[in-house]
This record gives structure tokens, C-alpha cells and sequence, in this order.
């Protein structure tokens, strides 16, 4: 299967490293509108560099696209290549709008070809430990979710043209960064959201970008639980993401790619992370290369792949709606599937 790898900036890197070691794949083109960036990474994987999407789809054709560009390029890379039967692999988030996320999705819909949504902490072991612990109920029904991102964020880190602005990265710490766990509270506790009370606030760099560095969220699940949610960019350090899942008789806790349970006070370790050959930044994690080679074999052996439009969208549909909130200061309640 032939691929092209869409963006060369940072995330780039696990795509390109995770293909270059799948036997039933090819990498056959990179694509970046920086020609430096473009070159090098062809030349790193002996493949072909393209400076534009269009250029690329039209002379290179491959089997497979992965989407590693801007926010705001998501969707219509996306829809383009669907369009032309192209399997796509779509960077979070899949969309930064409701008309774009519904684009998406019609768009999946009309296609033959599979899309997918590279939430890739859903395959930490830490979280399919303590998803499989609270799917058979080992510690009883779920009763609250709670999880905290303290990470930091400086002037440098906007200085591109595309970062802290609100037409090409959609919002800030709940679009780009926290949308991982929340996608995570709501997928390894088992819930369904009902309704979201959000606030929006931008306490660090407020001359210098246009979206939140800081975001709190209340989830209210279908079942009753609810879902404590707090965010920052503000933060002086990048500190591991915590998520509790308060139980009937335990606490199952992510930290990181560890996972503990805590009964009584006391803490029992369930995984510990493997930190070595971490690429690009730790807090990435490693479930890049597990979810690829997920889609793929979806692709091969024709199963649905778990994190498609509708699925991946749900994490859009919920940013969303905390930031209706905050505007009305009241809750907002998500449309039903």
C-alpha cells in the first residue's frame, strides 16, 4: 500500500517512523508547502517530495493519506481525498466546526475508502488496562471522572503563523492540546455525553494569541456521572496527565502511560510506562505506531476502525459545546447519534 505522509513538522516524525516499519506499507510521497521541510524528510525515507496536496494526489495517487498539516486544512484534505476513494489518516482534531465536522462525516459516508482519527492514547497500556477493568466492572459501576492537564506553553510555541489563532487552530488548550483526555475521560470510563458547563480563559500570553490557555468543564454523562475537567497552557511545566475513574469500590487512576488503582487509600501499580525510545515529545506517548498499524489492518482484513468521523468527532462536538458554553453561561446539551 502506497503512502503519503501530508505535513512535515513535528508530529510527522511518528507517521513517517511507525510506516517506515510496517512491511505492507510504502511511504511514497511527503507533502509540505516549506519545500526545506518537505526535502528532508524525503530524503530521510527515500521518497518523493511534493510542495502541494493537489500536485501530490494528481501525480503520485496513493492508496493512503495521513493528515499531519494545520488544524484548519483538516477537513478539506480530508474531504478531497475521500472524494477520490484515498483512505485517510486525519491528526486531532478532525474538525473545528460543526459545518466542517458534518462536511467530515457526509464526506466518510459517500466514500468507499476508511477514515480515522489518530487519538493514539487510546492504545496506551495504561488505558486499555483500565478500560478493560471498568468495561467488566471489576471495581463496580462508575460513579465520577476527573482529570487535570497542567502543561506550559511560551511565546516561542506561537510564533509560526497558524498557532494561538482562531481561523487556523480552531481554540487553544481544549482543541490542541487537552483534547486527548478529554476524549480519554469519556472513552476509558464508558460514557455518553449529555451536556457540558464550560468556562474559557485566557490567563497567560493574552496580547499575543487569540484563543484559551485555560479551560474547566463540567460532563455530564447520560447515566448520571459526571466529568470534572481542567486544563491549562499557563502552567510553568509539562506535568503528567492525570484522569480518575472513581468506581463503587475503587479508583483507577491514569498518570502518564501509568495506570494505578487505589482502594482505601492504598496504591496498587497496574502498568508502569516504558519511556524509551520516546519520538518527538514525551506527552505524545507512544500509541502512534499501534494505532496506525490498527488502521491498516482495518484496511487489510476489511474491519471498521474504531475512531472514524463519528467516533473522532465526538471529542469536536464536545469542545464545541464547552465553548458555547462559556459564551451563554449556561450548559449546552449535545445533539443525540
Amino acid at each position: 500500500m502506497r503512502v503519503s505522509v501530508v505535513g512535515c513538522g513535528g508530529v510527522s516524525q511518528l507517521h513517517l517512523k511507525a510506516l517506515s516499519e510496517m512491511e505492507s506499507v510504502t511511504i511514497s510521497s511527503v507533502v509540505d508547502i516549506v519545500k526545506e521541510k518537505a526535502d528532508a524528510a524525503a530524503l530521510r525515507y527515500g521518497c518523493t517530495a511534493y510542495y502541494d496536496f493537489d500536485t501530490m494526489l494528481r501525480e503520485d495517487k496513493p492508496d493512503s493519506v495521513h493528515i499531519c498539516t494545520p488544524h484548519y486544512l483538516h477537513v478539506p484534505m480530508s474531504v478531497k481525498a475521500l472524494s477520490e476513494g484515498i483512505n485517510v489518516l486525519c491528526e486531532k482534531p478532525c474538525a473545528i466546526s460543526q459545518e466542517g465536522l458534518s462536511q467530515l462525516r457526509m464526506a466518510q459516508l459517500l466514500s468507499e475508502a476508511v477514515f480515522g482519527v489518530c487519538f493514539q492514547n487510546r492504545y496506551n497500556e495504561s488505558a486499555l488496562i483500565v478500560k478493560d477493568l471498568v468495561d467488566r466492572e471489576v471495581y463496580g459501576k462508575v460513579e465520577a471522572v476527573r482529570s487535570t492537564v497542567h502543561w506550559f506553553r511560551d511565546a516561542d510555541y506561537y510564533s509560526d503563523d497558524w498557532h494561538g489563532t482562531l481561523l487556523k487552530e480552531g481554540g487553544g488548550v481544549a482543541v490542541n492540546q487537552a483534547i486527548h483526555t478529554q476524549d480519554l475521560m469519556r472513552y476509558v470510563s464508558g460514557q455518553k455525553t449529555k451536556c457540558v458547563t464550560g468556562h474559557v480563559f485566557t490567563d497567560h500570553l493574552k496580547d499575543l494569541i487569540e484563543v484559551e490557555d485555560t479551560v474547566h468543564a463540567i460532563f455530564e454523562y447520560e447515566n448520571g456521572v459526571k466529568g470534572l475537567y481542567n486544563a491549562t497552557t499557563a502552567f510553568s511545566k509539562n506535568l503528567p496527565v492525570i484522569i480518575d475513574i472513581v468506581c463503587e469500590k475503587a479508583t483507577l487512576r491514569l498518570e502518564g502511560d501509568n495506570a494505578y488503582v487505589i482502594i482505601d487509600g492504598d496504591i496498587e501499580q497496574l502498568h508502569l510506562a516504558d519511556n524509551t525510545d520516546i519520538i518527538g515529545k514525551n506527552y505524545w506517548g507512544k500509541g502512534h505506531g499501534s494505532l496506525i498499524s490498527d488502521f491498516y489492518d482495518c484496511i487489510e482484513n476489511d474491519r471498521k476502525f474504531p475512531i472514524d468521523a463519528i467516533e473522532g468527532g465526538k471529542a469536536v462536538e464536545e469542545f464545541l459545546a464547552i465553548f458555547e458554553s462559556s459564551e451563554k453561561g449556561d450548559k449546552v446539551y449535545l445533539k443525540k447519534d
